[in-house]
């Protein structure tokens, strides 16, 4: 499902009701979580987590005027996804994740390249989003950004 929002806060008023307290709660944990440096804003019609031009000024690579993504989160049509573009790029995160995944939540897990689908909001693993937002710093996520880039 596509949003037209300004902001977070305007994304999440165009929610169906059900979905605004989970997209509120993962937004207050993500923003709890994250190292210093990331910026909240609208990034892909979705909430979003990026590495700011004046961080780092050549921003994404696919089109520089866009600041550099770390984490998205979005309601779609049948889920709630949380993107996190560190989970793609270091292959240690991701496994670190997929371990941990089953301690937090009777569910399996339902995952794309970046893409963590939950499907069940009354089980989405919000302790276990919240360590995974303090593994990368910005400097951090630019290295593994950069490393990644470089190989291509």
């Amino acid at each position: 499902m596509k949003y037209q929002a300004n902001s977070p806060e305007d994304y999440i008023t165009q929610l169906p009701e059900d979905r605004k307290p989970v997209l509120e709660k993962l937004r207050e944990i993500i923003s709890e979580n994250l190292p210093k440096g990331f910026q909240e804003g609208i990034s892909y019609n979705m909430i979003g987590y990026f590495v700011p031009h004046s961080l780092y000024p050549n921003g994404y690579h696919c089109d520089p005027k866009l600041p550099l993504p770390f984490i998205n989160i979005a309601s779609q049509k049948n889920f709630v996804a949380l993107y996190h573009s560190g989970i793609y790029a270091k292959n240690e995160l991701l496994e670190w994740f997929v371990a941990e995944y089953p301690k937090h939540t009777k569910y399996k897990l339902d995952m794309g390249k970046s893409c963590v689908r939950f499907k069940k909001m009354n089980d989405i693993p919000y302790d276990l989003i919240a360590e995974l937002c303090t593994k990368l710093t910005v400097e951090d996520w630019i290295k593994v950004y950069e490393s990644n880039i470089a190989r291509k």
